[in-house]
């Protein structure tokens, strides 16, 4: 089991930067694959990006491949989200999830577990 509890979230204008953070308790987070979902409003909850268990290797929505970076640091068992060149389409609720095994995954369904969220909202 794990618990996931997302902070970092804001508004923002367009091109501007943001970092989402997750804090992750139980002993298994080292073992899972993480990763970042969002939800924007009248739509379905879609897969932002993946870290496999030794942050080794990483994967991305083509929608924010090259402006988002994830990380995580296994010692203090948190995953970040680093989001620069926001746009307004961004705007999402952005949910921090667990695979439950370690490699690397890629999409929404692969996750088992995730935080209560974070707003993010993008202004024009």
């Amino acid at each position: 089991q794990v618990t996931l509890v997302e902070s970092g979230g804001g508004l923002v204008q367009a091109g501007g930067s943001l970092r989402l953070s997750c804090a992750a308790s139980g002993r298994t987070f080292n073992s899972y694959a993480m990763g970042w979902l969002r939800q924007a409003p009248g739509k379905e909850r879609e897969f932002v990006a993946a870290i496999n268990w030794n942050g080794r290797y990483t994967y991305y929505a083509g929608s924010v491949k090259g402006r988002f970076t994830i990380s995580r640091d296994n010692a203090n068992n948190t995953v970040s989200l680093q989001m620069n060149s926001l746009k307004p389409e961004d705007t999402a609720l952005y949910y921090c999830a667990a695979a439950h095994r370690p490699e690397l995954v890629a999409q929404a369904r692969d996750f088992g577990s995730w935080g209560q969220g974070t707003q993010v909202t993008v202004s024009s």
